[in-house]
């Protein structure tokens, strides 16, 4: 187990006074799934986040908070609506590794709630992965994707020596993901294309790159604390 859990930096994310049912506990190693941790994406905890494989038990939560046009038409794969049919498919495709290498299911760490996902998936030149994200309605403004993103990042760089570089995209319209993907020291690329399936057409992306040695740079500065 020891080796397998990384933690982030805790003054990443600013604190933020809520009760907790649980006061306040992580949630045990026991909830994390021992027998799921995977040691090329191992489980992340951060300030106020758990990071972990997803799982039959968040099908309700991820279908609930996916079947939102806000959230589906600001992202490239998600169909709209969204069902519990297609929470169930996506929970088996991750498990079985067809979506991607390392999928997420961001989970509040105080009570275990399911409130999004994240992913890197690999590039065919072995040295690049794009990481992606989303956030359901109800948690946004609330600093817990750039936590997401950061503890990401981070684990990307440390444990995979061989990626030069991080790629990230969002919509051009879509002012809070670009806000995060800066706050993450990622630098604009160039602009294009890409397909929405909740749309069915191509939108409008920018396209952002973070290497290592910017990564490194940053965090020495203290620019990514």
């Amino acid at each position: 187990m020891q080796g397998e859990l990384i933690r982030v930096d805790q003054s990443r994310s600013t604190r933020e006074d809520q009760r907790s049912p649980l006061e306040g506990q992580r949630p045990s190693l026991e909830r994390l799934r021992p027998e799921r941790l995977r040691t090329d994406c191992p489980v992340l905890l951060s300030e106020r986040l758990v990071m972990r494989a997803p799982h039959e038990e968040d099908i309700d939560a991820l279908s609930h908070l996916a079947n939102n046009a806000k959230v589906a038409t600001m992202v490239s794969r998600m169909p709209h609506p969204y069902t519990a049919n297609d929470a169930a498919d996506f929970v088996r495709r991750t498990k079985s590794g067809e979506i991607g290498k390392c999928v997420y299911a961001i989970t509040k760490a105080e009570n275990g709630a399911f409130i999004g996902c994240c992913g890197v998936e690999p590039h065919a030149d072995g040295r690049t992965v794009e990481i992606g994200y989303w956030l359901g309605e109800p948690y946004w403004g609330q600093g817990f994707t750039t936590e997401a993103c950061h503890a990401l990042v981070d684990m990307v760089f440390r444990t995979r020596e061989n990626i030069d570089q991080i790629d990230a995209r969002c919509r051009v319209m879509n002012i809070a993901s670009r806000r995060v993907i800066q706050k993450c020291g990622f630098q604009f690329q160039g602009s294009g294309l890409a397909a929405s399936l909740a749309l069915g057409s191509n939108v409008p992306v920018e396209w952002y790159r973070l290497d290592r040695k910017t990564w490194m740079s940053l965090r020495s500065w203290g620019a990514l604390s």
